[in-house]
């Protein structure tokens, strides 16, 4: 009968609670040795459920995962380099 009480919506929300409480719990003492959290991935999908923008909004993160970032975006390859540290910036420009 308890498993029936976690699949109703509300049943649903007091478990990610729950797991969200003993996950915090797990993190703080030291126990836990990742750095994200399970339980804000949950909360995310059961708002994405009635949220049809933030459905999208999860759509464009894994999208975003997948594309490679490229250092020198925007910027013609090798020509130009910066370096913050020393100070120095060089422009190349080739002949045409």
């Amino acid at each position: 009968m308890e498993f029936a009480v976690f699949v109703t919506l509300p049943g649903l929300v007091i478990l990610l609670t729950v797991i969200a409480f003993a996950d915090q719990f797990l993190r703080m003492t030291g126990r836990g040795k990742r750095t994200g959290t399970v339980s804000s991935t949950g909360f995310e999908q059961l708002h994405a459920t009635f949220s049809q923008g933030k459905q999208n909004e999860l759509k464009e993160r894994q999208s975003a995962l997948v594309l490679r970032d490229d250092e020198e975006d925007g910027a013609p390859p090798r020509h130009s380099t910066v370096d913050l540290g020393g100070g120095r910036a060089v422009i190349r420009i080739r002949p045409s």
